[in-house]
């Protein structure tokens, strides 16, 4: 269920933007931000007001913070958008809900179940908007698998399948290797197939797992078995050591589901099942815009929505949860952890 906190926006009120670090991921959703009608991004924030400067001179945006109390600070700013490493999710998303800010905070929603569930409890305890950026939720062809599972199309779900993969090779200088800043292929990649099989099974009662941890201490392979007391089993990897398939399949007693390269921003997906023609399903649009979860977030904004029903947060808690698991049965444990300890 949905919480709201009254009144939202009017309908057609521009929804104004601020974005919170200046990497890769922000200048994509700045990017497409420009094709969202009643969407404007006001104002950026990095460490250093060069980076800040640079981008909003990139983008177009009218105010860029050297530091991210003036952007969280900024009462023209509706709603702000963390795109920081998920080291840093805690605090600047948690920065953000003490102002009084709407947030939309990148995934991993953060580095443990621990710091998520506190931002959970900050948003909820404000009557704030939260939702994770999990891009892939918003999607309408993943959107429309669900309802098909959902509905019975495969019968009984029995198995889920799903990879996510990059050849590399990562220096040991690279963030991805960096267990400072939450490296390793679980956050970054494995949230992806992990959330996948949330998305159409819930929380798994059995998780086991295997990686191969590089010199530094973060999972290089990560192989996870999770299962459900229906029986239900899903067989998961991550790498950052190979270019795997990229694919997802979800069987049942009834049928299959296929999704092939690219299973977290799908152009189409099979079904198949038994005495008919396999069914082909195809975007309609780009499948690589962030634009739908931008638009899911505005949305909720505008009905006094304090949470979205496509990726609620119950059910971030819930990915947090198994992706410390299997943290915990590989062994992975970032610095921030053993000095909390």
């Amino acid at each position: 269920m949905v919480e709201t906190c009254g009144v939202g926006m009017d309908a057609d009120r521009t929804v104004r933007w601020g974005i919170l670090a200046t990497g890769g991921i922000a200048e994509r959703f700045a990017m497409d931000l420009r094709a969202l009608d009643g969407a404007e991004v006001v104002a950026v924030a990095s460490r250093t007001e060069a980076s800040a400067k640079a981008f909003a001179d990139r983008f177009g945006i009218p105010r860029a913070y050297g530091e991210w109390a003036g952007l969280v600070a900024d009462e023209d700013v509706d709603v702000v958008y963390v795109a920081t490493p998920h080291h840093a999710h805690r605090a600047a998303a948690g920065l953000a809900l003490e102002a009084g800010k709407a947030v939309l905070c990148e995934k991993a929603l953060t580095l443990n179940a621990r710091e998520a569930e506190e931002l959970v409890t900050l948003a909820r305890g404000r009557g704030l908007f939260l939702m994770e950026a999990m891009w892939m939720y918003c999607n309408p062809l993943i959107r429309r698998i669900a309802e098909l599972v959902r509905d019975g199309a495969v019968g009984e779900v029995r198995t889920v399948q799903a990879d996510f993969g990059l050849a590399g090779p990562f220096d040991a200088a690279h963030r991805l290797r960096d267990p400072a800043v939450g490296g390793g292929a679980l956050l970054d990649l494995g949230v992806y197939p992990v959330s996948f099989a949330h998305l159409l099974l819930g929380e798994p009662s059995a998780v086991h797992a295997h990686a191969r941890i590089s010199p530094e201490g973060v999972d290089l392979n990560t192989g996870m078995l999770l299962g459900w007391d229906s029986g239900a089993s899903a067989l998961l990897s991550c790498s950052l050591e190979a270019d795997t398939p990229l694919t997802a399949s979800v069987t049942g007693t009834a049928g299959r589901i296929d999704v092939p390269r690219g299973f977290f921003f799908p152009e189409r997906f099979t079904l198949h099942r038994a005495g008919r023609e396999p069914e082909e399903f195809v975007s309609a649009d780009d499948p690589h815009s962030l634009r739908h979860e931008a638009a899911e977030v505005m949305r909720c904004l505008r009905a006094g929505a304090t949470e979205s029903p496509l990726v609620p947060l119950d059910g971030s808690l819930a990915v947090m949860r198994t992706l410390d698991a299997v943290r915990d049965r590989v062994g992975v444990r970032y610095p921030q952890e053993v000095t909390r300890a």
